[in-house]
């Protein structure tokens, strides 16, 4: 080693501690930001052990509006899996895509999330790339799945957002037109009254989450995607 190599070596060991301090701290920044659905996607794993889900099938993913959706009762013919949980964002369901996804290898993937993006400060835009995120990683682990994307709803509790919501719709429904094996399914137009507002008769007391006549409403337009998708 020459002096100047040594007079360098202090500054070259700063950057190493530094790089490594910074990969450590957003390593500990992501656990601690998805730990805390752990204990659902175990729930998931646990299920799948105890009895094997469906591959090649349906399957649903996002958030609660997902998590609550009583497949069973909606689609009895069709082998679903239901992989929602409560609160996620989109960026959550990227982030555990490789244990509660892609090892279904499902045909078609029906998807709600941004929801919760847009009401936790997230813009149309950033709600936007998140998706294109999902959609890009999805070809990349199933390039022959279907993707399709139930849009944000137009919810009573979360009407001030509506603008953004709107703007978060139209961005994806643009990429979704673009891409092979995606669609864009409109639900927020028919949840909507004759006023322009949220069909209250659609919602729990709390606003957001859909009741029994919500979800029939829900099956019946995703039904007819699906018998869209099948048939071409």
């Amino acid at each position: 080693m020459n002096v100047q190599q040594a007079r360098n070596l202090p500054i070259i060991l700063l950057v190493y501690v530094t790089v490594i301090s910074t990969a450590a701290a957003e390593a500990t920044r992501k656990k601690n930001l998805y730990s805390r659905w752990e204990p659902a996607i175990h729930r998931f794993e646990e299920a799948d052990r105890k009895t094997p889900q469906p591959r090649d099938g349906v399957l649903f993913a996002g958030s609660s509006s997902i998590r609550f959706w009583d497949l069973k009762k909606s689609f009895p013919k069709l082998e679903a899996i239901n992989h929602g949980f409560g609160g996620s964002k989109i960026a959550d369901t990227i982030h555990f895509a490789d244990r509660i996804i892609w090892p279904y290898t499902p045909r078609v993937i029906i998807f709600y999330a941004g929801d919760n993006d847009i009401a936790g400060g997230k813009s149309a835009e950033e709600t936007a790339k998140d998706f294109t995120n999902f959609s890009d990683l999805l070809h990349k682990n199933l390039p022959d799945t279907q993707l399709i994307y139930i849009a944000i709803k137009p919810s009573i509790a979360r009407w001030s957002l509506s603008d953004e919501m709107s703007k978060a719709n139209s961005a994806i429904a643009e990429q979704c037109h673009q891409e092979n094996n995606r669609s864009f399914l409109n639900i927020w137009t028919p949840m909507l009254g004759d006023n322009g507002l949220p069909n209250p008769d659609l919602f729990l007391k709390d606003g957001l989450h859909l009741n029994e006549t919500g979800y029939e409403l829900w099956t019946k337009l995703t039904a007819t995607e699906l018998q869209k998708i099948s048939t071409n």
